[in-house]
């Protein structure tokens, strides 16, 4: 599987898994799917909506990892200085907590329905959290 199907809030998108740059990560996303969870907006980073995931840990380390995702990129922080969390940028990023910049691992790309990325960032900040699901397509 290459291809994830992503329903967040009203939109729908697919998205690429970079199983060549990130294999564990892609690998360990795989296996949790479907993934179900809510989507707020970021509080430190900019323009960008993260699933806060507390203690959960997928078992895997930093590979692939950046700091500043482009638009479309979806990043998994595997938990450590903070709380493992997921994050998709949909405008400018730098990824940070408020213990300072963080990296997480660059393992989606969106591919399809990108003219709602920023849609559904603004939804989400001015409307609150909302529901997103991943399913294999």
């Amino acid at each position: 599987m290459q291809i994830l199907k992503i329903t967040a809030g009203p939109f729908a998108f697919e998205g690429r898994l970079e199983t060549a740059a990130a294999p564990k990560t892609c690998a360990a996303f795989v296996a949790a799917l479907p993934f179900i969870s809510e989507i707020v907006h970021v509080r430190w980073s900019g323009e960008g909506v993260w699933m806060p995931l507390g203690e959960l840990d997928f078992g895997v380390g930093y590979e692939n990892h950046t700091s500043y995702p482009a638009p479309g990129q979806m990043i998994l922080y595997p938990g450590g200085i903070s709380e493992t969390e997921i994050l998709l940028a949909y405008g400018g990023v730098h990824f940070a907590s408020k213990m300072g910049q963080l990296a997480g691992n660059h393992f989606v790309t969106i591919t399809s329905g990108l003219e709602n990325l920023y849609e559904l960032g603004r939804t989400t900040l001015y409307k609150g959290a909302q529901p997103i699901r991943f399913d294999p397509v």
